[in-house]
């Protein structure tokens, strides 16, 4: 069988001559990627310009991840209430035994038959684009579609007008990002040349710091977290569920990116199907995601396609 485009997007030779950073991650096949690979690197990208805003703890026995139940971390009596350093103590030695975007715990798509598509789109930050697209943002307004946006601590710092308004419009949920845009790891794994996290203890950094500063600035905690690149393993998704959040990935790539054109994607979105989890980006307005879903949006809904915003489909 002939590769199809996402089969090439992967390629070493075509990764070469994509964006860096978290802009590449979503050019991986949706098919998901063993525990044995690790992306290669791609070559830097300057950070794009924002546009002007609109209103030491004991060591425990080295246990296999694998003697766990799968995808079914532990948590809690109350979720999000976990001691921090307890946590890290209980899995500086943890094994992980999977890697991806296809790890046990992941939510990449929606519970039961609600006949509902969640869109979701992230603002990555730093070197993967600190721009806000207006027009994605603003068709989604025009058309009254929910969305869950997934904010990075850098992307807040360049747009904090920006980001108080979408926190405050009920259309849109805000999710977390991370606070430097890792893949979240216990073992320092890598993807499209981003160094993952190095230990328990960065994993539980990567997941608070940001999450703290969006708890001040939506006077509670986001419950939804995103990996930068989306790649996890899963002792990092365990970790996180201690700490009451949950880790979304994704049916549907949307965007690649930011590397698809507009009728490419308007081609992956209108494609969607109930219960799917699409994911694009909202921080690269030069690109061609606004006008592909502009594209995409009217087939959708003339097929009595709902959306919904993440938090309100897991209750």
């Amino acid at each position: 069988m002939a590769p199809n485009r996402r089969q090439i997007l992967t390629t070493a030779g075509t990764v070469g001559v994509l964006a860096a950073g978290y802009a590449l991650f979503s050019a991986a096949p949706r098919s998901r990627p063993s525990a044995a690979l690790t992306a290669p690197s791609p070559p830097s990208e300057p950070a794009t310009p924002s546009e002007p805003a609109t209103p030491s703890a004991p060591s425990v026995p080295r246990t296999p991840a694998s003697l766990s139940t799968p995808g079914t971390p532990a948590a809690p009596s109350t979720p999000g209430t976990a001691n921090r350093a307890e946590v890290v103590a209980r899995y500086r030695d943890t094994v992980p035994t999977r890697w991806g975007t296809d790890v046990p715990g992941v939510l990449d798509r929606l519970p039961g038959e609600r006949g509902q598509i969640a869109l979701t789109f992230d603002a990555c930050g730093g070197p993967g684009g600190d721009g806000y697209d207006r027009a994605l943002i603003d068709l989604l307004r025009e058309r009254n579609v929910p969305a869950t946006l997934f904010l990075n601590s850098r992307w807040i710092d360049a747009n904090p007008v920006v980001s108080r308004r979408l926190a405050a419009e009920p259309l849109f949920e805000i999710a977390d990002h991370g606070t430097r845009h890792r893949p979240l790891s216990v073992t320092g794994r890598s993807a499209y040349g981003i160094a993952g996290t190095q230990d328990a203890g960065e994993v539980v950094a990567e997941l608070t710091a940001n999450r703290g500063r969006l708890a001040d600035l939506l006077g509670v905690p986001p419950r939804f977290f995103r990996p930068g690149t989306a790649y996890c393993d899963d002792v990092a998704v365990r970790i996180a569920a201690e700490l009451g959040q949950r880790v979304v990935g994704f049916t549907v790539n949307g965007d690649a990116g930011v590397t698809y054109s507009a009728a490419e994607i308007a081609k992956e979105v209108g494609a969607a199907r109930p219960g799917s989890i699409v994911i694009a980006h909202m921080n690269h307005p030069e690109g061609d995601t606004a006008a592909g879903f502009a594209a995409a949006l009217p087939g959708l809904l003339a097929a009595g396609h709902g959306f919904t915003r993440l938090s309100d489909a897991f209750r």
